[in-house]
């Protein structure tokens, strides 16, 4: 970027910050942290179930508890993050986020583990959009901010992968409370860290009010929204609870978007959503989220029920997942990012994905790891990593930078309610193909064996018809960055974006993730 861009930009960030790489370290490791804990505890949960004394009916909210939290109050986060000083929100996020796992490691009942686990997504909700948004105002550089969000992205996208081989790990080895304690070390290296090494530009806050109205209806609506899906999963659809939690969140949400178009200083901007690029990428990041997160559940349960694999075998199979992310992240879309467009980073990216999620199509009881699963693991991998590097970082694309909080938390806000509907929507598809298999074949199985047969069959059926479902979802998701998406490549002239002036531009270079 020239030095002209950087002088015509405001000059409110000046020379870029020395310490920027040291603060991506610990920005990383924070951001590690958020996204390990959404899949770690998952491999402890029957552990700690037992532990504790949760039933069934209640075992769900360990994970609930989290996402409701997590989800509803993220944009309340990022505004927060914008008010105080994204430094100052990443500390506290991080410190809120130890003492809430310290609290979960210690628990004697099911109350005590609801409890921590709603802290710890209401610290999670503080801190990852002020993790992005410090990397969106700190580097300025189009080259070093695609390496930046490369690093970021795979990240955020091999996360969840490396959480399941590190709680079967520790779930196996040590203890399921290890699971909660593994994060108080994390937090603290990073707040420290940031504490020493960030120093955010100056003209980045944002000193405007709280809008308490908007904040309200949005953590009501989106709580309402993530806990409709979750109890589909669990009640189904047809349930009343589940349908008012839908028409609710309708009804808040519609009131938040007025509310937001009329009060003098907005939660959340709506210029922030309805810009092209960014709008496209919240929409495209969401479709792509909700297939990924089922297809995590699925081979999950694939490779332990019935492949018969260990926690910890079952984490080391998707690292052919990670290395593809990582690969995907910082060779293909951080080399990429400032030669091309970036739609021609996530369309082809979320259609590599779809190929890898076509070959699973085929899992069969008997399926070979090496032949079909690790194949479909590096597309997928691959894949994802290069359409997530340009997506993160255009998510920030264009905004003032003290939005840059809550455009941040959007990219957040879509990723989890694109998880929340992932879960409960592909599961349930899963669920009613298994039944109505098992209802047409049992009758023939005689013996124990074939009975034991059919219903394991049952299950591939119903995996299988929820990842053609994912497949779907997508090649969805890249039609959408191809046809939204229309920002040029950083460094040459971005393609008209919306009716946001040149005095809102985000005194960083134009970039895509």
């Amino acid at each position: 970027m020239s030095e002209t861009a950087v002088k015509a930009s405001g000059g409110a960030l000046g020379a870029a910050d020395p310490n920027r790489w040291k603060a991506l370290a610990f920005i990383a490791i924070a951001q590690l942290m958020v996204v390990l804990d959404a899949t770690i505890v998952n491999i402890a949960l029957p552990s700690a179930q037992q532990d504790l004394g949760i039933s069934d009916g209640n075992r769900q909210w360990v994970v609930t508890a989290y996402a409701l939290a997590f989800g509803g109050l993220l944009l309340f986060g990022g505004r927060i993050a914008d008010l105080w000083g994204r430094k100052r929100a990443f500390v506290v996020g991080l410190g809120g986020f130890a003492a809430a796992s310290a609290l979960g490691g210690a628990a004697t009942n099911e109350a005590m583990m609801f409890g921590a686990r709603a802290l710890q997504g209401a610290f999670g909700a503080l801190l990852a959009p002020a993790a992005l948004s410090l990397l969106a105002v700190m580097f300025t550089d189009a080259k070093e901010r695609a390496k930046a969000f490369g690093i970021y992205g795979a990240i955020a996208g091999g996360g969840g992968a490396v959480g399941l081989i590190l709680g079967g790990f520790l779930t196996e080895y040590l203890d399921w409370r290890w699971t909660f304690f593994v994060n108080i070390p994390f937090a603290i290296v990073a707040a420290l860290g940031a504490w020493y090494v960030i120093r955010e530009p100056q003209g980045g806050r944002n000193r405007s009010t709280l809008d308490i109205p908007g904040v309200i209806l949005s953590t009501l609506g989106l709580v309402s929204l993530v806990y409709g899906f979750t109890r589909a999963e669990s009640e189904g659809w047809s349930d009343p609870t589940t349908i008012g939690m839908f028409v609710a969140s309708g009804v808040l949400l519609l009131s938040f978007v007025i509310v937001e178009s009329r009060v003098k200083a907005p939660l959340l901007p709506l210029r922030v959503v309805t810009e092209r690029n960014r709008g496209g990428v919240y929409l495209s990041l969401g479709l792509a989220i909700i297939a990924m997160f089922g297809l995590f559940l699925f081979l999950t349960y694939y490779l332990q029920i019935v492949k018969g694999y260990s926690p910890v075998k079952t984490g080391f199979a998707f690292l052919p997942m990670i290395a593809g992310m990582i690969t995907g992240s910082t060779q293909i879309g951080a080399r990429l990012m400032t030669r091309v467009a970036p739609r021609l980073l996530m369309g082809p990216g979320f259609l590599v994905a779809a190929v890898g999620m076509l070959l699973l199509t085929q899992l069969e009881i008997g399926s070979s790891y090496a032949a079909l699963l690790l194949p479909a693991m590096l597309l997928l991998g691959l894949g994802m990593g290069t359409a997530f590097m340009p997506a993160m970082s255009l998510a920030t694309l264009g905004v003032k930078p003290q939005d840059a909080g809550v455009a941040s938390a959007m990219v957040n806000t879509s990723q989890q309610v694109g998880g929340a509907i992932g879960t409960a929507l592909l599961n349930t598809i899963a669920a009613s193909a298994t039944t109505s298999y098992i209802a047409d074949h049992i009758a023939g199985a005689s013996s124990r064996s074939q009975q034991q047969l059919v219903q394991a069959q049952g299950l591939v059926q119903g995996y299988t018809s929820a990842i053609w479902f994912a497949v779907g979802i997508l090649a969805a998701a890249a039609v959408i960055a191809f046809t939204l998406v229309n920002a040029g490549r950083p460094g040459g002239t971005a393609v008209a974006s919306s009716a946001e002036g040149a005095e809102e531009a985000l005194p960083v270079p134009v970039v895509a993730h």
